[in-house]
């Protein structure tokens, strides 16, 4: 069914060559639905169905639909050639299907229109794909079965939703169709044309970061654009089941989350102290026009988006630290947006905190809540170990960057960037910047890293220890 799906975006775009005078990306769109189809169809029809579905073999469904997925939207890149050899194809297409944005692209805007609309299709079905597999496959895992992150959910869904196949249906129209739908008719206000309003609303709202232009958003130096942008993407990176829940008027709501004022404060103090830095150091002239690009910087990469509309490589140090930290915490879980995911850090603080009064009473029975309900051990002491193997993968992914010849801020940056689907980093994989230059083998690690990020880490590698399984 996740082959049909894709073969079903890959014949749109084939639609929008045709509109576009019959692009150079037409035939290969046209085949490429073709043979995913085919792939997709034969299995419906030869396969049995089965009447129940084990933990192992649903587990497999989905880690293996990931696979399948950046494998087939490989084909229009590899037909159509240019500059996606098989080994840019796959980074692209798994950039694309991760929601991570980095490309190995040097001259976007000489894509066909038809191509373009695929890349941006890519992260908008990855965008799918995230909130199916955080509303559905998380929660079905158990606490005993995997060490996936239950801290998904966090307080959202455990007490007050029972993720229903019709609930899930209407958080994915009403919030994530409804979300692109809206975005694209304000940047088309806003005066793009209807093309890039709608892929850069596509992209937007799976916070990808894919553009139409070289120099990405810069390109339309528009402040209506950047603010549409900036509100589709921060509601992007807010749990799906919580913009769900506040549109249809429950009391469980975005207003009262503690998780999305953490959220939302952590990106406004960000924006303001980089503002002052950047104004300070008179790489701006006014404090409102560094206020402007911090403002858009914090909220791009914190929620995983990687939109530029300036060169970071050319700002402060504190600058690039506090960007490089938002890139490592990112949004709230239960979005389309990647990273360690704000509600771990809140969790982790407060564990640190009652570690702090355990000392000072020993006695006392302290627990960790979140809106007030109460984390159970095992959900926090999943966090700690999520966070570990984090960091822990982060820096295998900066030494073997680094192995290979990156100097030590692009090696480290392009590990943090790849493993929390950011995209863009800093040195030669900045904003303004791809990874085009990068050997094969430090592409490859790229899109394995993206994988290992987007499966939240423990969901890839459990993959290569099926046969474990009981």
């Amino acid at each position: 069914m996740v082959l049909v799906f894709i073969a079903a975006f890959m014949l749109a775009s084939a639609g929008v060559s045709l509109v576009n005078d019959t692009d150079s990306a037409y035939y290969p769109l046209l085949l490429s639905s073709f043979l995913t189809a085919l792939l997709g169809v034969f299995p419906l029809i030869f396969v049995p169905r089965a009447e129940q579905i084990k933990t192992k073999e649903g587990y497999c469904i989905v880690v293996g639909s990931w696979l399948v997925a950046c494998i087939v939207g490989m084909f229009p890149y590899l037909i159509w050639g240019g500059e996606f050899s098989p080994m840019n194809a796959w980074f692209e297409s798994v950039s694309g299907f991760t929601t991570t944005g980095a490309s190995i692209l040097n001259d976007v805007e000489d894509l066909p229109r038809g191509l373009l609309f695929w890349r941006m299709s890519t992260a908008w079905i990855g965008g799918v794909g995230v909130v199916m597999f955080a509303l559905v496959i998380l929660p079905s895992m158990g606490k005993n079965k995997l060490l996936l992150s239950n801290v998904e959910l966090s307080t959202i869904a455990k007490d007050n939703y029972r993720y229903r196949t019709q609930v899930i249906l209407r958080i994915l129209i009403f919030v994530y169709v409804g979300l692109t739908l809206v975005t694209t008719l304000l940047l088309k206000l806003s005066g793009m044309c209807w093309f890039d309003a709608v892929t850069h609303a596509m992209s937007a709202c799976s916070t990808c970061g894919f553009g139409t232009k070289n120099t990405s958003v810069a390109f339309f130096d528009s402040l209506s654009v950047e603010i549409i942008l900036m509100a589709a993407m921060t509601l992007a990176g807010i749990h799906f089941g919580l913009l769900y829940a506040t549109i249809i008027g429950r009391r469980n709501n975005i207003f009262r989350s503690e998780v999305v004022r953490v959220y939302l404060c952590m990106m406004l103090v960000i924006s303001i102290v980089i503002a002052m830095s950047l104004w300070g150091q008179d790489i701006y002239p006014s404090f409102p026009e560094a206020l402007r690009r911090s403002a858009f910087h914090v909220v791009s990469v914190t929620t995983t988006s990687g939109f530029a509309i300036a060169d970071t490589n050319t700002w402060t140090s504190l600058a690039v630290i506090l960007l490089i930290s938002c890139s490592t915490i990112c949004a709230c879980a239960g979005s389309t947006s990647g990273g360690m995911k704000v509600d771990r850090l809140l969790l982790s603080g407060k564990m640190i905190r009652n570690r702090l009064k355990l000392q000072q009473h020993p006695n006392a029975v302290i627990r960790t809540k979140v809106d007030g309900i109460v984390q159970d051990d095992s959900v926090l002491n999943t966090v700690v170990i999520f966070v570990v193997a984090y960091i822990m993968l982060i820096l295998i992914g900066t030494i073997i960057n680094t192995m290979f010849g990156l100097d030590l801020m692009t090696g480290f940056s392009a590990s943090v960037a790849c493993t929390s689907n950011v995209g863009p980093g800093f040195g030669d994989v900045g904003s303004m910047n791809n990874y085009s230059a990068f050997p094969s083998i430090l592409k490859f690690n790229g899109a394995l890293l993206m994988l290992l990020g987007r499966l939240e880490i423990f969901g890839f590698i459990q993959l290569f220890f099926i046969r474990y399984w009981k």
